[in-house]
């Protein structure tokens, strides 16, 4: 990608309602884990830093990222700056081993652009502390594909069983797995349905006008208290919570 389309990407994921929706969402998941204080973060799948500023505020963050002008535009975050946030080239599951223990890795809507997930999920697992943890968001329903998947790289969307069955392939226990962007599902199967129909995407990633951004965005963001008491049975995305496996 050229200089100018990271720049695109990085303003996208501050202000598109899903990557903020999703932030929220995260945020209280994050507070529910009672992570130690200046907690050890692994980030896998960085990006341009949308979620290190977030992450930083619950302990020291390591963000890995395999492309070099993407850490670029994250280490211009406040918290890169501030020397809370360090950021590492490299792919995983391969570029893991050099590093230590952590406790809490994060892998956001990342495992479905990877070729050996199984692999990954094990590698990351390899990098938790006794009681650590790995939050993971995953897109759910393969029957949802379509070109926005192929548009995006993905390899496969996941049911609540496939990821369940990788987490356990990979060593670990399942704490927590719930569906979510529960509330918009509707309008998001209308919109693959016409995708399909249309035989291209529908460039979902480019942010709505600023009403429409607003009123997605809330509605997504509501969710984060649903999720704070229930498992939500259904949606466009899968989230789960898991940790080194008993002996």
């Amino acid at each position: 990608m050229s200089p100018a389309a990271y720049a695109e990407m990085a303003a996208t994921q501050e202000s598109h309602w899903w990557f903020a929706a999703r932030r929220g969402i995260l945020r209280s998941r994050l507070e529910r884990l009672q992570l130690p204080a200046g907690a050890d973060i692994l980030e896998i799948g960085s990006g341009t830093g949308a979620n290190l500023d977030l992450l930083a505020e619950f302990g020291r963050v390591v963000g890995l990222e395999m492309s070099r002008e993407a850490i670029d535009f994250a280490g211009q975050r406040p918290y890169s700056r501030s020397g809370a946030v360090t950021m590492r080239l490299g792919r995983c599951p391969e570029d893991l081993s050099g590093l230590p223990q952590f406790d809490l890795v994060c892998m956001f809507d990342v495992l479905e652009h990877i070729e050996d997930d199984c692999a990954s999920l094990a590698a990351a697992a390899s990098h938790l502390k006794p009681g650590g943890r790995l939050l993971l968001t995953v897109p759910s329903y393969q029957w949802m594909w379509g070109p926005h998947d192929e548009h995006l790289h993905h390899k496969r969307r996941y049911s609540r069983q496939s990821i369940a069955d990788r987490c356990v392939q990979a060593g670990l226990a399942l704490h927590h797995l719930s569906h979510f962007n529960t509330l918009l599902f509707p309008l998001a199967v209308a919109g693959r349905l016409y995708e399909k129909a249309a035989g291209r995407s529908t460039a979902a990633a480019a942010t709505p006008a600023a009403p429409i951004n607003t009123v997605l965005r809330c509605t997504f963001a509501l969710e984060r208290h649903l999720l704070s008491r229930m498992r939500l049975p259904f949606g466009l995305s899968l989230l789960a919570v898991a940790g080194p496996m008993e002996h």
